[in-house]
């Protein structure tokens, strides 16, 4: 502690109770050393702490314009943790100590013992010597360093708070798309409800089979022999692997006119181009067909479609003209989950082209969907949901765990409430699938399913990227397909389906649209995100996980 060997005048009196003024020892009082503490968590928290943020969502560019309000952080938290131990030697009376409420006497000298002279000027002056004095000193540094830092880095928890549950879902989750219990219940379900697939005049199991992930036709033979009736498959789904297996199952299970089969003008090696020449896309319809094992598709959509100009390219629409005169094909139908999705969708309907169209519908929706799909169902477009189960994120998420085995089927309760829908597809790849998906067909949307899913919400929308959202696309400098990179980090973490992520993010590679650059880039995508999503450290991770070894 720093002593002050200045003297007082022995003729000084106090100003307001005329005693004696002596050389008396101060702290800093409490309320102003917690004043100080506050200050230095304010400091942190809009200083330094906001500009690491900025800097790891790509908002803010390098450390030089967080050095200034780093360096004020600093100053303010020295100042905090001084104040916690030192001592200030100033002239004051020794009756009352007469004093601002900055500071205050060490030792009231009010209560300072007179009968020993030397005992009472060690009590009136504050002064503590030997091991004693030593042993207090220490521990009032200590107990400040303490508080200051806990206050400073306070201000970068309660600053990186949206971080945690990212961080909790890439080192404490286990990726799980099944309910982690089945319960004894759902054993045997069976499709309960049927609807009408607009005006195409089928009628379609609520809850359909997407074949995106199967690899067991024993999957897709119980889920005919289950009620299931509408079967979706594409031919860039498993490298045609997945129509070669349906075809499969319907050989087995036989009654082709009890199903209703929609594919894709695709390839084994993806979407065609819509400059593809019309002999090609016929070929790959026809390709389908053979795997299949059928001489007619039910339903043939433009696949992934983010743009009016592929919707509309003549020659899809001519291509299909021609396979519908031939008996090859009998409706058209168009499927988006991308950022234009209501564009895509508006202009479907008004095209007056489409029978079906399969949108990306589930709860929590901030678009207008709701309203398009109505719009659609009211003109005769049978809709058709998927993406139903949001990102499939239940038994990822840390403390839902508990909830995860009623999760997918609240969510297609949700989407089935809506009576505009005709059915949901949703990726079948385990036998279990069979009884808890079709547990929920036919069953009315309750309050506990509603609570569930808001919680799931709550819980998931630090690190959900919204399909149809694309507010952060036309901010990228590199001009990268974000949400599709996003997707297939899904399909990664998420569905499991890890050699079909890393896949189709080779083909990104190849084209210069993977997210190499991301780490050394700006990013101000991340600025333009509605719900602040940490985008620039989501492209980098999901470049280190889909990067080919």
């Amino acid at each position: 502690m720093r002593e002050d060997d200045a003297s007082t005048d022995p003729n000084a009196a106090c100003s307001r109770c005329g005693g004696e003024l002596r050389s008396v020892l101060f702290r800093f009082s409490w309320p102003s050393r917690i004043a100080l503490l506050v200050l230095t968590f304010a400091a942190t928290f809009f200083g330094p702490a906001a500009h690491m943020s900025g800097m790891l969502e790509g908002v803010a560019r390098g450390w030089a314009p967080g050095i200034p309000t780093g360096i004020g952080a600093l100053a303010v938290a020295a100042l905090a943790f001084s104040a916690g131990f030192v001592r200030l030697r100033r002239t004051a009376c020794a009756r009352c100590a007469a004093t601002g409420w900055l500071l205050v006497p060490v030792t009231p000298p009010e209560r300072a013992p007179g009968n020993d002279a030397t005992r009472g000027e060690s009590a009136a002056t504050g002064t503590v010597t030997g091991r004693r004095g030593f042993l207090a000193a220490a521990g009032a540094v200590a107990a400040s360093a303490v508080a200051t830092i806990g206050a400073g880095f306070g201000g970068f928890v309660a600053r990186f708070g949206p971080w945690r549950p990212v961080a909790r879902n890439i080192f404490f989750a286990e990726v799980e798309r099944t309910a982690p219990v089945q319960r004894p219940e759902w054993a045997g379900a069976t499709v309960k409800s049927y609807r009408a697939l607009g005006r195409t005049g089928a009628w379609v199991s609520d809850i359909s089979l997407g074949s995106g992930a199967i690899d067991d036709v024993r999957v897709a033979i119980r889920a005919l022999e289950r009620g299931i009736n509408y079967f979706d498959t594409a031919p860039d789904y498993s490298r045609t692997g997945s129509e070669q297996l349906l075809g499969q199952a319907i050989r087995q299970v036989g009654g082709r006119d009890r199903i209703f089969l929609a594919s894709k003008f695709c390839t084994a090696d993806g979407h065609l181009p819509p400059d593809t020449p019309v002999p090609d896309i016929i070929r790959a319809v026809e390709g389908s067909l053979t795997r299949l094992g059928t001489d007619h598709l039910d339903l043939v959509h433009i696949h992934s479609c983010d743009q009016v100009e592929r919707l509309m390219a003549p020659t899809f629409h001519e291509a299909f003209d021609r396979l519908k005169e031939q008996g090859k094909a009998r409706f058209l139908g168009v499927s988006t989950h991308t950022p234009h999705l209501e564009t895509v969708a508006r202009a479907a309907i008004d095209s007056r082209r489409f029978d079906v169209m399969m949108l990306a519908y589930h709860h929590g929706m901030f678009t207008h969907l709701g309203q398009i799909i109505d719009e659609a169902h009211a003109k005769g477009i049978g809709v058709v949901a998927m993406k139903t189960l949001k990102g499939a994120k239940a038994a990822n998420l840390a403390g839902f765990r508990d909830d995860a085995t009623a999760y997918s089927q609240a969510a297609f309760r949700w989407v089935l409430s809506n009576p505009s829908v005709s059915c949901l597809v949703v990726s079948f790849s385990k036998l279990e699938h069979c009884d808890e998906y079709l547990y929920a067909s036919g069953t009315a949307l309750e309050h506990k399913d509603t609570a569930l899913l808001e919680r799931y919400d709550r819980l998931a929308s630090a690190d959900y990227c919204r399909p149809h959202c694309g507010a952060c696309l036309d901010s990228c400098v590199n001009h990268l397909p974000i949400d599709t990179v996003l997707r297939y980090d899904m399909y990664f973490a998420d569905y499991g389906r890890t050699e079909l992520a890393r896949e189709k993010y080779a083909r990104l590679t190849a084209a210069g649209l993977d997210a190499s650059s991301c780490a050394s880039c700006p990013a101000p995508c991340a600025g333009a995100c509605p719900f602040e999503l940490p985008i620039r450290a989501k492209m980098v991770r999901a470049h280190e996980r889909l990067r080919s070894a």
